[in-house]
This record gives structure tokens, sequence and C-alpha cells, in this order.
């Protein structure tokens, strides 16, 4: 804690969809310190610069960690293996060195694509994760990294994270609808959209908590899955989608192999977040009811 008793969050990845809602979540838990690449609302921090990360801790001397920084070009990763495997796996491994340092805990975020997908239940924690891609071995290198050092670490797993901000795959179908009057959308691929403003919230909500003193660190610390409840395609995403804005699109279902993307992607990716409500007590909204309200928020 700060020695004026407010805490100084460090929020790493600030410029991303998932840090812009995190800026605006965490305002009232704390001092947010904002830090991206390119320093625009804070300090600027490069992921992928060991020495860059490590300036920004001496300087900030945080009370807490909140890193939504990651390489998301899942495509690119395939030939960006250096850079992605900086940023998703060396610099969270130096995140929790520090971290640990100085005892301080660390939210740290990561995704469903560390599963193979060859499967037909909800994903656990427990589960062994087999990944398909450089992106999802990258992020599974640096949740580890962070579960197996002495750092105080809440890794929480998302998945199809979407938002009114950055890029994903609700913008890019808004956009589309304006544009095309047919779409062709992979149907063989089973998730869970996840709005993060939602994600935001949860974590400021634990994070509250955790100052509040209401949660202790040390027991809660660990791994979680974090997406909203039910399941999805990404063509049944994208006719939600299209209705929820009254689009006018024609929207076909296609096989992942006629989309041909350099990356594979797991084909079932569900998680299952019991673990995650029976700990901090929270229940996770259906994703209907999340892009119902993220659509509202578009209109204003």
């Amino acid at each position: 804690m700060s020695t004026l008793g407010i805490p100084k969050i460090l929020l790493i990845g600030s410029d991303g969809q998932l840090g812009w809602e995190l800026h605006r979540c965490l305002a009232p838990v704390g001092q947010v310190i904002a830090a991206s690449l390119d320093g625009v609302h804070g300090p600027a921090v490069d992921l992928a610069d060991a020495g860059s990360l490590r300036r920004l801790f001496d300087a900030v001397a945080p009370d807490v960690v909140v890193n939504a920084a990651a390489y998301t070009a899942v495509d690119k990763a395939e030939t960006e293996i250096e850079l992605a495997m900086a940023i998703n796996a060396a610099a969270p491994a130096l995140i929790a060195e520090l971290a640990a340092a100085t005892g301080i805990p660390v939210v740290h975020y990561s995704t469903d694509f560390v599963f193979s997908g060859h499967t037909d239940h909800p994903y656990r924690e427990v589960d062994t994760p087999q990944p398909l891609s450089v992106y999802g071995k990258s992020k599974l290198a640096g949740e580890q990294a962070l579960l197996n050092s002495a750092a105080k670490a809440l890794v929480l797993r998302t998945a199809w994270l979407y938002g009114v901000r950055g890029s994903n795959f609700l913008l890019t179908m808004r956009r589309l609808f304006g544009e095309r009057s047919q779409l062709r959308v992979v149907d063989d691929q089973i998730g869970t959209p996840t709005w993060s403003r939602m994600l935001a919230e949860v974590t400021a909500n634990i994070l509250y908590r955790l100052v509040q003193g209401d949660l202790d660190i040390d027991q809660v610390q660990g791994l979680y899955h974090v997406t909203s409840g039910g399941a999805i395609s990404w063509c049944g995403f994208a006719k939600a989608i299209c209705e929820g804005v009254g689009a006018d699109c024609q929207i076909i279902p296609i096989p992942s192999s006629e989309y041909q993307a350099p990356a594979q992607r797991p084909a079932y990716s569900v998680l299952d977040t019991a673990h995650f409500r029976d700990t901090f007590g929270l229940v996770l909204p259906d994703w209907r009811q999340s892009l119902t309200l993220c659509l509202d928020d578009l209109k204003h």
C-alpha cells in the first residue's frame, strides 16, 4: 500500500480493448498508472524489452500490477515467434520476478487457446493444456511462468473477447454488415463470447475486495476461468450481432477448412467457470445478456 493509503495500480497495456475498460473500472479502486506502448495516457513500456519493464517498475513502485498487454495477432504469431514469446512469455515471467521481489499481487490474463479443443465438455483449470498455435504456446508459457513463480498471482483465462474499442469480432462484423450483403463465417468452432467490460468489472471487484481486506491474496491466488456463460459458434455469434444491430446481411456457415487461417484454432474451447464462481461468489452473465448491453453501449 502506498504511503497515502491509496493503492497504486500499475495497469500494463492500457491501450488495448481490455486495458481501455480496465482503466475506467479500476479508477474507484486506487490510483491507476496506465502504461502502454505509445505512452499516451501514462508511462511508455515495451514488453519486448526487459529493461523497459524494469525501469517502469522502478519508477512506479506499484502496490498492484494488472497486466492486460499481450501479443494477440494469432496468425502473425506463426511467423513472428520470437516477438510473440517475448511479449506473452518472457514479459510475464519478468513481471512475476519483479512482483515477487516486493510481495505485490499480480493479475494476468490468459486464453482458451492454451487448449486443443479436442473435447466436447467445458475445460476446467485442472485439465491439461495442449495449445495448437504459437500464440497458444506463448500464452501458456506466460501463465505458467507466473503460476510457478513466487509471485502472488491471479491468472484469469478468458475467451473470445470483444468490446467497444480495439480490434475484435464484434466491431469487424458490425463494419462488414454495412459493406456486404453476404458473409461466410466459420461454424465449427465453439466458444463463449466475453465482453471486455464484464471482465474488467470482475477484475475491479476482486481487487477492491483485496484492498479492503475482504479477500486474502494468499488464499485466492491461482488460476481461474472467467468467461460469460453459454456457448456458440462464430457463425452463431455473427448472426446474433446481425440481429442485435438490425442489419440486413445473409450469414452463411462454413467449415474451418474453408477459412484457411495460418494458425490452427481449437474446435471447442468453452471454459468451465465453476471454480471462479465458488471462490469469489460472482455469477457471470450469459453471453447473450452481455452482447445486448454492449450493443446498447455502442448506440450512445
